[in-house]
């Protein structure tokens, strides 16, 4: 049975990195973060490039380790019924956990490189946080000057399209679609939800919190995902058998 899930923040909150619009969620306790995560704000606004830098230097997912429902997942794709797992997460703890990157499809890009945003210079995340630690406050681009960023999709940019046709692809030609840690209210993302419906998915729903599409799931879970993900992966698996 061909599985293609999607995963949200909430996956990772295990490990030790806050999700955005739970009860503790960086969005839900400062408001104005996910008003200077616009791409316009970063571009007009020296000081919010350098708070961001800040937040870059000291975020935990440097530290962090994948945790039972990454590993899960990856046992998941070793029994051979992961079709493709899409990601709105930019930690890569899906690939430190064992999913292989061809599987993993990431919506928002990663935070472990650095883009430049004038002449698409790609560099290791680690480079440009060592000149930021040495006192660079809003380091440019080492090729041409231009303002840098993570490698993720801020608001106001859009999905590369290559990424977003994959994802849908997965979504339509699954026979089960997992949707886990996702408030499911961050379009386009949350619409792999119906394209999976549309074309003849059962849709299960692991979150804490209630979702837009929890009407339409055949299965909802509220328990913590930690647990209940490894729990439902050995049932699929077991099922398979």
């Amino acid at each position: 049975m061909p599985v293609s899930v999607l995963t949200g923040a909430g996956i990772s909150t295990d490990s030790g990195i806050p999700d955005f619009r739970g009860p503790q969620g960086v969005w839900t306790k400062d408001p104005q973060a996910e008003a200077n995560a616009t791409i316009d704000r970063y571009l007009a606004d020296p000081e919010v490039r350098r708070r961001t830098w800040r937040a870059r230097l000291d975020h935990p997912a440097w530290d962090a380790r994948p945790n039972a429902a990454h590993r899960a997942l990856a046992d998941l794709e070793r029994a051979g019924l992961l079709r493709a797992l899409i990601t709105q997460n930019i930690d890569e703890l899906h690939q430190a956990a064992g999913s292989s990157p061809e599987k993993v499809i990431e919506l928002h890009g990663t935070m472990r490189r650095a883009e430049c945003l004038s002449c698409d210079l790609i560099t290791p995340m680690p480079e440009v946080l060592a000149r930021v630690a040495a006192g660079e406050d809003d380091p440019p681009c080492p090729r041409c000057g231009g303002i840098q960023k993570a490698n993720t999709i801020s608001f106001g940019q859009s999905l590369k399209p290559g990424v977003m046709a994959a994802a849908r692809a997965a979504a339509r030609s699954c026979r089960l679609f997992v949707a886990i840690g996702t408030s499911l209210t961050v379009h386009p993302a949350a619409g792999l939800c119906g394209e999976a419906l549309d074309a003849g998915a059962r849709l299960v729903i692991v979150n804490a919190q209630p979702t837009p599409y929890d009407p339409f799931a055949d299965r909802v879970v509220n328990e913590p995902i930690g647990q209940a993900v490894p729990a439902f992966v050995q049932e699929l698996i077991d099922e398979a058998r």
